[in-house]
């Protein structure tokens, strides 16, 4: 009877302990980090844009997410080859939720230098296509292979919503 009782209580204490709730971290980027749903337009100097989807790519993913070192100061863009195939590390300001590269980068998909300027995420600015308010995402990119074949702009605005993923929404 007592090895019975015995053996009650240790299965009783093996369900209280894996019924505990393991705290998972957080990366030091999560502020910025997501997946978007962007579309991207040719623009002149100032930002106004000349060319709407002037590669006829439409909507597209692009996710944003922090090195393997971890630190609030680094992160990648990437477009998983949605688009011109790039992916990035730039620096990032998770206070002021802003990014870019410092002059032009390594591509490390393929060899070519990328450029990103004045990276922004705001808060709850996006509206949906079912209407719901979202985190907006824009910043401008540029290419070293990038011969302006569709027209004269002199980068390209990639510009979204994080994906909420209703397909209602894509």
């Amino acid at each position: 009877m007592k090895k019975a009782i015995y053996l009650l209580m240790m299965c009783a204490g093996v369900l209280v302990i894996s019924c505990e709730k393991d705290e998972i971290g957080k990366t030091a980027t999560q502020a910025l980090a997501g997946e978007w749903y962007v579309t991207v337009d040719g623009v002149d100097a100032n930002g106004t844009v000349l060319y709407e989807d002037p590669y006829g790519t439409g909507h597209m993913m692009l996710n944003t997410y922090n090195t393997a070192g971890n630190i609030p100061t680094e992160m990648y863009v990437d477009d998983l080859g949605n688009f011109w195939e790039y992916k990035t590390k730039v620096k990032s300001d998770i206070k002021s939720l802003t990014f870019k590269t410092e002059g032009a980068v390594a591509n490390e998909y393929y060899n070519c230098n990328v450029t990103i300027e004045d990276g922004k995420v705001l808060l709850g600015m996006a509206t949906t296509p079912h209407g719901t308010p979202a985190d907006s995402i824009v910043f401008y990119v540029t290419f070293s292979d990038d011969d302006n074949i569709p027209g004269s702009y002199s980068k390209l605005k990639v510009a979204g919503y994080r994906y909420t993923g209703l397909a209602s929404d894509d």
